[in-house]
């Protein structure tokens, strides 16, 4: 069986097609976009325990844990006030980012922040330039959950 020769229209087309998926591949995924600055309140928590719902993460209730947890290398989020979690990685002009010595001394406190944003991958990462403000353990909660984790 023979096929018939390639017309120069379909040649042209087949072209076309070949160069506009080349096109189309080269573009890859879009850039990360650039860190975001804004200022931001809500309160300092352990992430593992606010990811996994293990126990009460929140306020009073959680604040040893979450000390412990930071001091152990747990990473220490901003939990804002509607809800969204930050992931810090930076506060002020400490680049420690494992049992920060500044995170440990703030854990389950009330804070306005001020730095950059930067989301990767539909996570949130946060940038602290500077702790405004810092209201000390405003969420009261051991009386409604205990002590966590020991529950009393």
């Amino acid at each position: 069986m023979r096929f018939p020769r390639p017309s120069r229209q379909h040649l042209l087309l087949g072209t076309a097609c070949l160069a506009t998926l080349v096109l189309a591949a080269s573009f890859g995924t879009a850039a990360p976009a650039p860190p975001r600055r804004v200022t931001l309140t809500g309160e300092l928590v352990d992430s593992w325990c606010q990811a996994t719902g293990i126990m009460y993460a929140l306020g009073t209730a959680h604040h040893q844990c979450a000390v412990w947890c930071a001091a152990g290398g747990v990473p220490t989020s901003l939990r804002a006030a509607d809800g969204t979690l930050y992931t810090i990685l930076r506060v002020e002009k400490d680049q420690a980012n494992v049992a920060n010595p500044r995170l440990l001394s703030i854990q389950t406190h009330q804070v306005t922040v001020e730095g950059d944003v930067i989301e990767r991958d539909g996570l949130r990462y946060l940038l602290i330039d500077q702790v405004r403000t810092d209201q000390g353990i405003v969420n009261h909660t051991d009386a409604e959950h205990g002590i966590q984790p020991f529950g009393e």
